[in-house]
Parts: C-alpha cells; structure tokens; sequence
C-alpha cells in the first residue's frame, strides 16, 4: 500500500481511500449514535444504578465535552496534524466507552460519558476534516452525502439500538458495542491513513480562549437545558448562568481578537460564504434537532407506541435524509455544482414542516410517516453540503478550523432550539391541560403536572379522559411546528446569498485560498 508524493503532494489510491473513508464512517458512527443511544435505555440505568436526579446530566455531560472538544480538535488539527489527534480521539473514546459500561455509580457513569464525549468531539470533527485531506472537494461531495446519511442513521438508530441492548441483552452493552467498531476503525487508521503533518510541532495553543469558550458553552447549554424544566425561566440559577454566558462570550471574542492562535479565528468570519453557510447551519440544527426531539413524543402520547416503537416510526424521516444526502452528493461530485441543493432544501424542508404542523390525534401513522419523509429529505439536502462549501471557502491551513466552527454552531442552535420549543410547547400543554372539563376531572386527575404525563399514565386512563389528553398533547405540539417552518424560510433566504465557487480539484492539503 503505498501513497504518491510529488513535492509537498499526495495522492490515495482508490483502496486507500475506501479503507480510510469505512474507518472514518465507524467513528462518525460511534460518536453520533452515542449522542442518542442512551435515551431509551435511561429509565433502567438510573433505576439500576439509584441515580434518577441525576438522569439529565447523562445525556447533557457527553455533549458538552463534545461541544467543547469541537473547536480544539478542528484547530489543534490544523496546527500540527490529524492523523494522531484523530488516533488519540478513537482511543479516548474506547477508554470511555469501556468505562461506562464497568461504571457501578450514576457518579461515575456521568463523569465517564464525559470522557466519552471528550473523545466524540474529536471524531466527529476530524471525520469530516480528514476526508478534505484525502479527497478533493469535486469528488468530495458523495463522501459527505453518505456522513449526512450515518448522521440521520444514528439519530433514528440510536434509540432503536438502545431499546433492544436493554429489553434483550443489557444496558452495558449501549457501550460495549463502540469497542469492535472502535477497534476497527483504529486498525484502519493507523495502517491506512498517511497525512502530511502540521506546519506547528508545538503549536501555541489559545488556553485562555479555549476556558471562556469552554464557560459560556457550559453555561448556555444548562441554561437550554434546565431552563423552563428544573429551573423557572425567571430563576436565580437561569439568570445567574445567562449573565455568565454573556459575559464569557464577550470575552472569548475579544481574546480570539488578540492572540497568535486563536481557537475560532474570527478572519474565518470575513469571507461572506463560510459566513452565510454557518448561519445556514446554525437555522438547520435549530429546527431539525426541535423537529426531531418532538416527533417521537408525538408518536408515543398519540399512537401509544412505546419509546422504541416510536423510534420505528421515525425510520421515514430518516429514509428521507438519506435518499436525498446521497443522491445530492454524488450529483454535486458529478456536476460539481451544489448552490441549488441547500436552496431546495430549505423549501421542501419549510413544505415538510408545514405539513407536520396540519396533524392532530386522529391523523393516520402513514401519513405522518410521508410528512416526516419530506422532512428529511429537505435536511438531507442541506446539512452535508453547508459543510462541504464551508471547507471549499478556506484556505487548506484551516479546513479543520472552519468545519469545527460549522459544526460547532450546529450544535449551539440544536441545544437553544430544543430549549425554545421545548419551552414553547410545555407552556401550551399546561394551558390547554387547565380547560380540562369539571367532568373529566371529576374522574381523574384535577391538577395535572405537565412535566409528569407519561404514554403509559395517559393509554391507562378511561376513553373519555384519554382522548381528552391525547387531544391536548395533539394541540400543544403541532402548532410548535408551523413556529419552526419560518426558520427555513430564513435558511432559504441565506442560502440565496451564497456565492457559488468552484469545487477545488485537489485534496485539502493543495486547496488555494479564496481571495
């Protein structure tokens, strides 16, 4: 196996490149699923391990190391090399992995989701950077057409996986399951994976940047995620943590102003395409991740499904992304234009949740099924490509920057957008739980918790009460996607402005800078 070298160049054989591109799928993989998979085993981990109130901070631990990690992985790759830093990340993701699967305390489980996710930030990240090193952006785009597809896969798969380890095997096993993937995408790149090395062998690294980064990340996200739900809105703890927020992001901005290196460098920000593409994506992780954290519960009170049936339920949107990342990227490698897939994207993604928001208790689960296939296949068009044209506006030296920033931003608007719609949508339940009739009450519940409504308390109730409830639940979540579709609107209106370049015909490491 060897690898052409003219000059400062390299060139991949095409076996070369499949066997780097399945490791690079694995870890993508792996990280991703790890974001979901522990969603519908969480009730049997908390009751096996007595730690219920800490449950939240399981899924909220992995992503904010993951979160964190972004950046510092997409520079630091930049700086001196991906091809270790991405070996060290696969490693420290399997040390975690492990760890939480031998974890005897919810203590423990959390602080190793967090080693977990410290090592996911990386894969995620440097997936996407090292595939821009190895191929060049014309034929790059059905590689990252099949990314977009492990990204809708894990999302639906996740909670499939993580129902079946626990009704079947164990919980243990949502970890256990990352070391033969792990193992072999380890193998692969460190046989497989020949890279030029960083232009820095020890880089100044921006330590100050990277702890206000880490602070105001950490802030918002407990902000998103306990505001409205374990904290009023109008708390001390919710206001106390925004007024740090602020303050550490106003700081980290200046910083990256001053320093040599900075984490996020805000020249990446002058080029009006990387600009536009990030916002882009920033309106795509808001919506679908609120579209997506909303759908299953839908499924669940209105069906009556269980938590992982109603994961079957979500395989059309899915299907949707998958068709639509694929196809779009192996047309972009063969035309070498994509301007007009994130443009109709953003409309048949507004059509998608137009149509979700027409739902109520009574609408078939095919049609649902067909509504959230024409969401997804917007998404599919949209989420891959922003990266791909982010990485095609930036000098070679900060193709990892830039796709960490991307992806980074990505992330922030899931979690403010889960956040505000989750707000959103509790705030209509309880409203509409109050118009409940004297009736109804008389033979159940008077005073209902809107947090506390469970699928299993609500299909328990009699007829007259249930359809009472599966009614209001109906009517607080639906309106929540029509609030979404104006996003798109948006997304649309940003993508109009992208200027389309020329796909660069060389891999990362020979890409001219855009002047």
């Amino acid at each position: 196996m060897t690898i052409t070298e003219t000059g400062d160049r390299q060139s991949f054989t095409s076996k070369q490149v499949s066997a780097i591109f399945v490791s690079l799928l694995l870890t993508m993989l792996m990280a991703s699923l790890d974001q979901t998979i522990v969603s519908t085993a969480m009730p049997t981990i908390v009751g096996e391990l007595h730690g219920i109130e800490h449950q939240a901070w399981m899924i909220t631990a992995y992503l904010l190391a993951v979160t964190i990690g972004m950046p510092v992985y997409g520079r630091l790759g930049d700086l001196i090399g991906r091809k270790n830093l991405f070996v060290a990340a696969i490693a420290i993701f399997l040390v975690g992995s492990v760890l939480c699967a031998l974890a005897a305390n919810m203590t423990q489980l959390i602080f190793f989701r967090g080693l977990q996710g410290l090592g996911g930030g990386g894969l995620m990240i440097l997936s996407q950077a090292i595939i821009a090193d190895v191929v060049p952006a014309r034929d790059r785009g059905r590689y990252m057409g099949v990314f977009g597809a492990v990204f809708g896969l894990s999302s639906v798969g996740g909670p499939l996986l993580g129902g079946f380890f626990t009704d079947h095997l164990d919980w243990r096993w949502c970890f256990w399951v990352n070391l033969p993937l792990g193992l072999i995408a380890l193998v692969v790149a460190i046989v497989s994976l020949k890279l030029p090395k960083g232009e820095q062998s020890k880089p100044r690294l921006d330590y100050v940047g990277t702890v206000l980064m880490a602070v105001a990340v950490t802030c918002l996200i407990l902000v998103t995620s306990w505001g409205g739900k374990d904290y009023a809105w109008s708390s001390p703890v919710i206001l106390w943590l925004s007024v740090a927020f602020v303050v550490s992001a106003a700081l980290f901005v200046f910083v990256e102003t001053k320093v040599t290196e900075p984490i996020v460098p805000l020249k990446l920000f002058k080029d009006s395409v990387f600009t536009l593409s990030t916002v882009a994506s920033v309106i795509v992780g808001f919506a679908m991740l609120g579209a997506a954290a909303f759908l299953p519960t839908f499924l669940q009170m209105v069906t009556g499904e269980n938590a992982t049936n109603s994961g079957l339920l979500m395989l059309p949107m899915m299907g949707g992304l998958l068709v639509t990342s694929i196809v779009s990227g192996q047309l972009i490698s063969k035309t070498g234009r994509y301007k007009v897939y994130p443009i109709a994207g953003s409309i048949v993604a507004f059509a998608g949740m137009l149509l979700l928001a027409t739902m109520t208790a009574t609408t078939p689960v095919w049609q649902s099924g067909a509504y959230m296939f024409v969401l997804g296949a917007g998404i599919g068009l949209m989420m891959q490509v922003l990266v791909l044209v982010v990485q095609n506006a930036v000098p070679a030296k900060d193709v990892g920057t830039a796709t960490s920033t991307n992806n980074f931003f990505r992330e922030i608007g899931a979690s403010i957008g889960t956040a505000v719609f989750g707000s959103i949508f509790v705030a209509r339940l309880t409203d509409g739980l109050r118009d409940m009739p004297p009736e109804l009450a008389a033979g159940g519940p008077a005073q209902v918790d809107a947090n506390a409504i469970t699928p299993q308390l609500v299909q328990s109730l009699p007829d007259d009460l249930r359809e009472f409830f599966v009614n209001a639940y109906a009517n607080a979540l639906t309106p929540t996607f029509l609030y979404l579709a104006p996003l798109f609107l948006a997304a649309l209106v940003v993508c109009l402005f992208i200027k389309e370049r020329p796909l660069a015909t060389e891999t990362g490491q020979q890409q001219p800078a855009h002047v």
